[in-house]
């Protein structure tokens, strides 16, 4: 207790000294945090994916499309569980700011497939009755002010003309990886008008979506599925749910790779301004330890008090720090809610938080200590401070 009530009066010795620091150190907190947090969501689909599931698409790119038929030689492959499909629709919603994920699906194959979309029961029988019924997440729905019943109406990009579509169930995420921003409506619908504007493309889907029964036979059962279609007009490339979630993240890694080096290089300059500090603090007090020494203070004991007062003045900054992260998080989330569906502080971030505001008190303390701890007493004693 003597050594904590010391240590905060050193701290307030030079008041405002100490308040820029510990501000410092909480705003590079939080945008390490932020930083991180960023990363993080960029990866909340490779997160988010199952074990259960493979994606085939066509093996040329995604952009072309396989039958529809190839679903029934799907389902006859060991191993499968169930199959459901989808097309990626690209509708806009009023404006192209208004940016949300939104495909037609088989609903369902494609439901039953993915658990965590978790919907009333009511809601997920009108929907599938409904040909022109959509479901949306319950974040999706929050955003525009859209109620069940309600008729949406997207300018489709690639399927073009108006497209009118009837709320009929909102759905929850089960878990917090889960994307609550995403439209689904019926492929079937989909499908009805692109036989008549786009016959090509008629009972062709984007890409398959395969249940499994045994996740480690997810290599074997892919090598089946492409040895299926091996030679045909439109062969295919099966991979996990995880691959083909990352083979989207693959194509922004840059992006990603500056956003992480910029987050340790924030650290690096707190860590720069603490030593500062810490270095102008054990400066001014040469005298004082140099008293501590004629006392009977060993060297263990100076260390004590430069390194306690490096971590009382870092970690009041990453507790504040870690406390605005919250609400700054909130505010993103809400601004930035259809680029990053998930823009949540995971306790992961706030470790690192933790552990990088210790590395900041430990660097910072380091060089001061070593000089206070080897500086002998007449010339500490000799110093003007």
């Amino acid at each position: 207790m003597h050594l904590l009530n010391l240590l905060f009066r050193n701290v307030l010795r030079h008041k405002l000294r100490s308040a820029l620091t510990i501000a410092a150190v909480a705003v590079a907190i939080l945008a390490f945090g932020i930083l991180r947090t960023v990363v993080g969501a960029w990866y909340v689909g490779v997160e988010a994916s199952s074990a259960n599931r493979l994606v085939t698409r066509n093996a040329i790119s995604l952009i072309f499309y396989l039958p529809i038929s190839y679903k029934e030689k799907m389902q006859t492959i060991p191993g499968v569980k169930n199959v459901s499909y989808g097309n990626w629709f690209g509708g806009i919603y009023i404006d192209e700011k208004n940016f949300f994920p939104n495909f037609a699906i088989e609903p369902k194959g494609y439901l039953e497939l993915y658990p965590e979309l978790v919907l009333k029961e009511e809601d997920k029988k009108a929907f599938i009755k409904d040909r022109k019924g959509f479901i949306a997440g319950k974040k999706l729905v929050e955003r525009f002010g859209w109620n069940i019943g309600d008729t949406v109406t997207l300018k489709g990009t690639i399927f073009q003309g108006n497209w009118d579509f009837i709320l009929r169930g909102i759905y929850r995420g089960r878990d917090k990886s889960t994307d609550e921003t995403t439209f689904l409506f019926h492929w079937d619908y989909l499908n009805e008008r692109v036989r008549k504007n786009m016959p090509a493309l008629a009972d062709h889907a984007g890409y398959f979506v395969i249940g499994i029964k045994d996740p480690s036979m997810a290599a074997e059962i892919s090598r089946a599925v492409d040895m299926t279609f091996k030679n045909s007009l439109a062969e295919t490339l099966t991979e996990t749910e995880r691959a083909f979630n990352l083979s989207f993240v693959a194509m922004t890694e840059a992006i990603v790779i500056a956003i992480e080096l910029v987050s340790y290089v924030v650290i690096f300059i707190i860590m720069a301004v603490a030593a500062n500090t810490m270095a102008m603090t054990a400066r001014e007090r040469r005298a004082e330890y140099a008293i501590f020494k004629t006392l009977g203070f060993r060297g263990i004991h100076i260390a004590s008090m430069i390194y306690g007062e490096s971590f009382l003045i870092t970690m009041l900054g990453c507790a504040i720090g870690v406390a605005v992260s919250y609400p700054v998080a909130n505010a993103f989330s809400s601004e930035l809610g259809a680029y990053f569906p998930v823009f949540n502080i995971s306790g992961e971030t706030i470790f690192m938080d933790v552990v990088a505001s210790v590395v900041v008190a430990l660097a910072a303390g380091f060089f001061p200590t070593l000089r206070a701890v080897k500086t002998n007493i007449a010339q500490g004693l000799r110093s003007k401070t």
